[in-house]
């Protein structure tokens, strides 16, 4: 199968560390990266606008949200407040004449020192404590971001984005949007599939595994979670500046609620934690899965010649795709992430399946 191993051998330590040492890896990620270039001329301008590029953006800040929860294993239940921070703090910094691309960096600088500043209380506890003390994260971010005109200005205010500048030059373009997404996207991930090689990314899965058996081999706990709480929050204010300024076009304190909170926290469950390739596939499945039930159930009605009503065309869907939610993860507890490693170990053996037992 396209998975073998056979005739690849591992003479150094840098070739033994490869990211993707199976020659199949190396042109499939090939593939898709050509495949997500040329997205702008294959798919259709709606399938561009309201379904790839909001999932790679998703997808960068469901990679920073399972640095703290999947790697360091931290529960954190305050992430859309972090998101909406660092968007809001981009938005304030580009009206100010502040050129873009600083302006974003800003915007994940506020988000990320946020974040620290509430890690040092909440990291003295853990478990369902911490999860508790991130939530009250939520509340307090979604109460001063609401009623603090100088941020969001009030309840009911919609802050208007800045148009999108790169090096000076305006991108309004569908496309251009698009690779900005991408290029952030990708970004994080290279950053996220080097980690887990890095010291730092050793440390943390120590913490994760027994803070205190980590804290005797010389592994400082408490410094690795301040350091897994500021980068996750620098990535999700990023991500959270992005999206505002490539795709809703405005901010509003509704977009960083409480409920985004969950449904961040499904993806990285869905997807698997600390699974790279499955916060791609949580993302898609809790952003995208929706409208696609909406559709197919709405489609075999008018097959069957059934007449559902509007509501029961707006609740079956949403019951259709928690079921499966909650299928997924019988099948698999560790995730889609993990689903995906089950299927390519199988085609390496195969079909010598002996060789696993």
């Amino acid at each position: 199968m396209i998975f073998r191993q056979a005739g690849i051998y591992h003479t150094s330590y840098a070739q033994a560390q490869k990211l993707y040492p199976l020659p199949a890896d190396r042109w499939m990620v090939g593939a898709l990266l050509a495949l997500a270039l040329a997205a702008p001329f294959t798919f259709s301008s709606l399938t561009l606008n309201t379904h790839l590029l909001p999932w790679l953006v998703w997808t960068a800040a469901v990679l920073g949200l399972n640095l703290v929860l999947g790697w360091a294993g931290q529960f954190h239940f305050g992430y859309a407040a972090i998101m909406g921070m660092g968007a809001y703090g981009a938005i304030h910094a580009a009206r100010n004449g502040i050129p873009w691309e600083i302006a974003m960096i800003l915007g994940g600088l506020v988000a990320s020192v946020i974040g620290v500043v509430f890690a040092f209380a909440a990291l003295r506890v853990k478990g369902l404590y911490l999860a508790l003390s991130t939530l009250a994260m939520q509340f307090v971010m979604d109460w001063v971001i609401a009623h603090v005109p100088a941020i969001s200005g009030g309840t009911q205010a919609t802050l208007q984005a800045p148009e999108l500048k790169l090096l000076g030059q305006a991108i309004t373009s569908e496309a251009g949007l698009y690779y900005v997404a991408l290029g952030w996207c990708v970004l994080v991930t290279i950053f996220m599939l080097n980690l887990r090689r890095t010291g730092l990314g050793r440390a943390l899965v120590a913490v994760r595994e027994k803070d205190y058996a980590a804290a005797v081999i010389g592994v400082h706990s408490f410094y690795y979670k301040l350091v897994a709480f500021a980068t996750s929050s620098f990535i999700g204010g990023l991500s959270g500046a992005l999206l505002v300024f490539t795709f809703y076009r405005a901010a509003t304190p509704e977009q960083f609620a409480f409920n985004i909170s969950i449904e961040l926290l499904a993806m990285v469950i869905v997807g698997g934690l600390g699974s790279i390739i499955g916060s791609f596939f949580g993302a898609a499945f809790i952003l995208l899965m929706p409208g696609f039930m909406n559709g197919l159930i709405n489609g075999l009605a008018k097959i069957a010649g059934i007449s559902l009503s509007v509501e029961t065309l707006a609740h079956i869907p949403n019951a259709v795709y928690g079921a499966l939610i909650i299928i997924f993860l019988l099948v698999e507890p560790m995730g889609l992430g993990k689903l995906y490693a089950n299927v390519r170990n199988y085609l390496m053996v195969w079909p010598f399946g002996y060789v696993r037992k």
